[in-house]
């Protein structure tokens, strides 16, 4: 499938980080706004409490879920913010790393969060994207 998503890299910045610096999109376009994907099950429950990991599979399952709805997939995601609740680096790290593998080569611009606290009951992982579609 073809993107309207040009990411954009800088050879002046870092090359050690794992996503794009920046993405373009040629209007006219039609854009997708998700709201932060949860790790809610078919039922509205939390799944995987306490698991980081978990979590973070469930919301991006969830995420493909509402792209593939709007006829679009992860490669045209332009921008996300993933939110994990906690103060450790080290699950910041472990919730990144589950992002990472479901986005492949598409490393689409993107901001980590350590959060207090989530919406929902034992929520641990929360990510919300801006999507063009082709």
């Amino acid at each position: 499938m073809s993107s309207a998503v040009t990411l954009i890299r800088n050879s002046r910045l870092t090359q050690a980080v794992d996503y794009a610096y920046g993405a373009v999109v040629d209007a006219p376009a039609r854009s997708l706004w998700l709201a932060g994907a949860c790790p809610l099950d078919e039922e509205g429950r939390t799944v995987a409490v306490g698991d980081y990991e978990g979590q973070a599979h469930q919301v991006m399952r969830n995420l493909i879920t509402v792209l593939e709805d709007a006829g679009a997939a992860l490669t045209d995601v332009a921008r996300t913010t993933v939110y994990v609740a906690s103060g450790d680096q080290a699950d910041l790290v472990k919730v990144w790393d589950v992002y990472r593998s479901y986005m492949g080569d598409h490393d689409a611009p993107s901001t980590l969060l350590g959060v207090s606290v989530l919406g929902y009951d034992r929520q641990l992982v929360e990510v919300e994207a801006v999507a063009v579609l082709p």
